[in-house]
């Protein structure tokens, strides 16, 4: 999502989402640093700083999940979260000072009310997965944060608080399948996290037909038609129960 993604020629999808908005209304701006999760962002006041420069008509995209996961112990990285999906906190010390590390959830529903306070709405999108063909066979299953990002914008209110959820590891995993081992593995160049250009500018189209496929009006403001979109190699639309609140 970072603007160079992890550098070495490498891109973030965020890059490319300016391209699918109309630029007299939609401003994009790609706050996204590379190497952090919910946790570290939080932690560096980030999601203030966000905060701070936040409007009333405003939207917020966050995603996070590549860098969340793993252990903290026996030596805390300073990213990992504390796993669970509700109020469970964990006991650290990071750099020399004691922190208490909240849930992947905890840390997206706290972000959404700084956001929501300032009258702006909130995309709580899914990661990206790493690179689903790399043994040549494209294969994809949902991780836990495919559903901790969902179920935080579930306990964060929904569509009617102004929080909407865009299952993009899926959306991505099937643009990934579709397009074939061959083109996706040629267009990871450094290793299976950090995509090539071309493959950034898949990841945000398959965010932005997530988009469109759902019910906000940041998916209504999209240039592009839903039919445009879906008969790409980004594939259909995905269907999903009440419970989600795209």
């Amino acid at each position: 999502m970072a603007e160079n993604g992890g550098g070495s020629g490498t891109q973030g999808w965020g890059h490319y989402l300016q391209y699918s908005l109309p630029s007299s209304t939609y401003t994009v701006q790609n706050s996204a640093i590379a190497g952090r999760s919910a946790r570290s962002y939080t932690r560096e006041g980030r999601f203030q700083a966000v905060a701070d420069q936040v409007k009333s008509g405003d939207w917020v995209v966050i995603e996070f999940g590549h860098n969340d996961g793993g252990s903290l112990t026996p030596t805390d990285n300073g990213r990992t979260d504390c796993f669970g999906e509700g109020t469970q906190t964990c006991q650290t010390t990071y750099d020399g000072v004691s922190e208490t590390v909240l849930t992947y959830p905890a840390y997206y529903e706290n972000a959404a009310k700084l956001f929501l306070a300032k009258g702006a709405k909130v995309i709580m999108s899914s990661p990206t997965p790493n690179n689903i063909c790399e043994t040549g066979t494209c294969s994809w299953g949902p991780y836990r944060f495919d559903y901790y990002a969902w179920y935080a914008a579930a306990v964060a209110g929904g569509t009617g608080a102004g929080v909407y959820h865009v299952p993009h590891g899926q959306y991505a995993a099937q643009a990934m399948t579709n397009l074939g081992a061959s083109v996706v593995n040629a267009n990871y160049p450094v290793d299976h996290t950090h995509t090539g250009p071309y493959m950034a500018d898949i990841m945000a189209k398959a965010f932005v037909l997530g988009l469109k496929c759902g019910t906000s009006g940041l998916g209504a403001a999209v240039v592009n038609s839903t039919s445009s979109m879906t008969s790409t190699i980004l594939g259909p639309c995905i269907s999903f129960n009440s419970t989600v609140p795209i």
